[in-house]
C-alpha cells in the first residue's frame, strides 16, 4: 500500500530530478515566476482590501502611506507564527528563559529609575508596579527588542502577510490591520514608525492594534500615545488594561502552595474555592505563612501535577492573562514581578530530569559549544533556537538525550573535551 506521505515524497522527488535536468537560468526563470506570482497576489491583496478598509473609516491618503512600499509577503513572519513558546516549551524551560538574574538586577534598576512615574501610575491606576516592570520585561526585553532590526517589523507588512498567507489567522489580522490604520490616522504614530512584531504587537509592552485603541494613554501629557518612544506612556497604558480588566488593587496573583498526603488533586484540579475552603482541605503555602484573606476565591493549578511547584491562583493571574492567555506566561509575570520585588524561587522544584544551569554558567556552555564548532552565535547565557540546535547537536555526539536541555551535566562533560 502507498501512503500519501509517499506520495507526496514521490512528487517532491520527480519535481527536484526535473529542475535538476533543466538549464539554471530555467530554473531560476521557473523560481522568478512562482515568485512574481506570489508577490502579484499579494499586491492584488492589499489593492483590494482598500475597500473594507475605507468603509471602516481609512482615507486613501493614510492607506497609501501605511502601504508604501510593502509589494511582498515576510516570510519571517509566517515562520514566527508556527513558533510559540507559550504552547510548545516545558513550564519550566519557559520561565527559565525569562526570570534570570540579569533581568531581576535590570528590572530593579529600572524600578528606581522610573520611580517618579511609576509612583503617579501606581496612584492612578493602582496596579502594583513590579507587575508594571514584569511585564515590560517579558513583551520586550525592557526595551532592548525595539532596538534589533532582526525582530522589527512594518506592522502593514505583518499584518497583510497573516491576513494574506494564514488562514488561522487571517480574521484578527484584518482587524488589527485597521486598527493599525486608525493608529496612524489619528496622529499618534506616522506610517514609518508603525513597527512591532510579526503578530503586529507595538512598542514597549506589546500592544496589538485594538488593545492600543481600548487602553493606550498619554500619561506624559505631550498630546500622543507614543508606547514606542515613551516609557511612561507604555507602563500606564498596560496598568489601564489591567485595572480595566478587573485587576484587584493591593492582592497578589497567586501563592504557592503545599497538599497534605492524600488529597485527591486530580479531582480538584482547576477548581475555584474560597481560600478558606482550601484550608480547611489542609492547603497551606509553602513558605509558611499564613494567607492574608481568606474570602478571596483561587483555583488550584498544577501545571506539571504533584511533581513540581502547585498554586492557588487569584483574580489578578486571569487577569495577566488578559495580556497574554497563557499559564505559562501570566506565572512567569508573576513570579517576576515577586523577584523584582526582592522576593524568593519556587521552593519546590520543577521535575526538570537534569540540574539546570545559571545565566554565567549558560554563558560558559555557550563557549564550549562554540569552541567543538557546535555554535556560532552570541555568547549571551540566552538559551534560544541557536542555542538549543547546537546543544541538541552535542548531545548526538557524546550520547545523550537529545531534549535541547542546557544542563550542568553537558557542560562538565564538554568542559572536558
Amino acid at each position: 500500500m502507498i501512503r500519501p506521505s509517499s506520495i507526496k515524497k514521490t512528487a517532491k522527488t520527480t519535481k527536484l530530478r526535473l529542475l535538476a535536468s533543466l538549464p539554471i537560468v530555467a530554473v531560476l526563470a521557473l523560481t522568478s515566476v512562482a515568485e512574481a506570482s506570489t508577490d502579484a497576489g499579494f499586491r492584488k491583496w492589499i489593492k483590494d482590501f482598500y475597500t473594507t478598509a475605507s468603509k471602516q473609516g481609512i482615507k486613501r491618503k493614510t492607506y497609501d502611506q501605511v502601504f508604501s512600499g510593502i509589494r511582498e509577503p515576510i516570510p519571517k513572519v509566517l515562520e514566527s507564527a508556527r513558533y510559540q513558546p507559550e504552547f510548545r516549551s516545558k513550564f519550566w524551560e519557559y520561565l527559565d528563559a525569562r526570570i534570570r538574574e540579569s533581568n531581576i538586577r535590570e528590572g530593579q534598576r529600572l524600578k528606581k529609575e522610573y520611580k517618579s512615574w511609576l509612583d503617579i501610575i501606581e496612584k492612578k491606576y493602582g496596579v502594583d508596579r513590579n507587575i508594571l516592570i514584569a511585564i515590560w520585561s517579558m513583551e520586550s526585553s525592557y526595551g532592548e527588542a525595539l532596538k534589533n532590526p532582526a525582530r522589527l517589523h512594518r506592522v502593514a507588512g505583518a499584518l497583510a502577510t497573516l491576513a494574506y498567507a494564514d488562514k488561522k489567522r487571517a480574521k484578527f489580522a484584518r482587524s488589527q490591520l485597521i486598527a493599525a490604520m486608525k493608529i496612524v490616522q489619528n496622529g499618534d504614530i506616522t506610517s514609518k514608525g508603525l513597527v512591532g512584531s510579526w503578530a503586529g504587537a507595538m512598542g514597549h509592552t506589546q500592544f496589538i492594534p485594538t488593545s492600543y485603541q481600548a487602553w493606550a494613554v498619554d500619561i506624559d501629557g505631550n498630546g500622543t500615545r507614543d508606547v514606542w518612544n515613551s516609557v511612561p506612556d507604555a507602563l500606564a497604558s498596560a496598568a489601564n488594561l489591567l485595572v480595566k480588566n478587573g485587576w484587584r488593587s493591593g492582592k497578589t496573583w497567586g501563592y504557592e502552595i503545599k497538599i497534605p498526603a492524600g488529597l485527591a488533586t486530580s479531582k480538584l484540579a482547576n477548581q475555584t474555592k474560597t481560600v478558606a475552603q482550601w484550608k480547611k482541605l489542609g492547603l497551606r503555602r509553602m513558605n509558611g505563612k499564613a494567607f492574608p484573606r481568606s474570602g478571596d476565591k483561587a483555583v488550584l493549578k498544577l501545571p506539571v501535577g504533584t511533581k513540581g511547584p502547585v498554586f492557588l491562583m487569584l483574580k489578578n493571574f486571569y487577569v495577566i492573562k488578559r495580556y497574554n492567555n497563557a499559564d505559562k506566561y501570566a506565572l512567569a509575570v508573576g513570579h517576576l514581578a515577586d523577584r523584582i520585588r526582592g522576593g524568593k524561587a519556587f521552593i519546590k522544584q520543577w521535575p526538570r530530569g537534569y540540574t539546570p544551569l545559571n545565566e554565567d554558567e549558560s554563558k560558559k556552555l555557550q563557549v564550549h559549544l562554540a569552541r567543538l564548532g557546535f555554535y556560532d552565535g552570541e555568547i549571551d547565557g540566552k538559551i534560544g533556537s541557536g542555542s538549543k540546535g547546537a546543544i541538541r547537536a552535542s548531545q548526538k555526539r557524546y550520547g545523550f538525550k537529545l531534549d535541547g536541555y542546557a544542563s550542568k551535566e553537558l557542560l562538565v562533560k564538554l568542559q572536558n573535551k
